[in-house]
């Protein structure tokens, strides 16, 4: 079965940043649709979070090719039906070679990152919000 698939903008910088083009292009997006089919269709698909990450319902996971620019890397996608939504991908840290940008540069990124400790302190508020009820 063949799927249309769609890339955020979000996941194109992240590929930009990972993998980059190997024909030079600006837009990326057509080459992750190419990869994220390529991946579809030779069944590197799951909709089991790789270790140390959570998926929220509807999310599949498919990987990269295992030799190539893209080995290591995980496309997480939303699926509705036949269609795939690439919303951001991963690198696999045990992949040969490692991931491009290893964790703990990302990690520490949040910690600079407003937008993630606002959304971290109002998760925060509501938890003590249903705890209080």
């Amino acid at each position: 079965m063949s799927v249309l698939v769609a890339v955020t903008d979000h996941a194109a910088e992240r590929y930009r940043q990972r993998v980059g083009s190997r024909a030079g292009a600006l837009d990326v997006k057509p080459e992750v649709v190419t990869r994220v089919t390529a991946a579809w269709d030779a069944g590197r698909v799951s909709d089991v979070p790789p270790p140390g990450s959570t998926g929220a319902r509807g999310t599949v996971f498919l990987r990269g090719a295992r030799v190539g620019p893209d080995a290591g890397v995980i496309y997480v996608c939303r699926r509705e039906g036949d269609e795939l939504l690439v919303v951001t991908l991963w690198e696999d840290d045990a992949a040969p070679g490692g991931a491009r940008v290893p964790r703990r540069f990302t990690d520490a990124l949040k910690d600079s990152d407003h937008a993630v400790a606002e959304r971290s302190e109002r998760q925060r508020q509501r938890d003590v919000d249903l705890r209080d009820r």
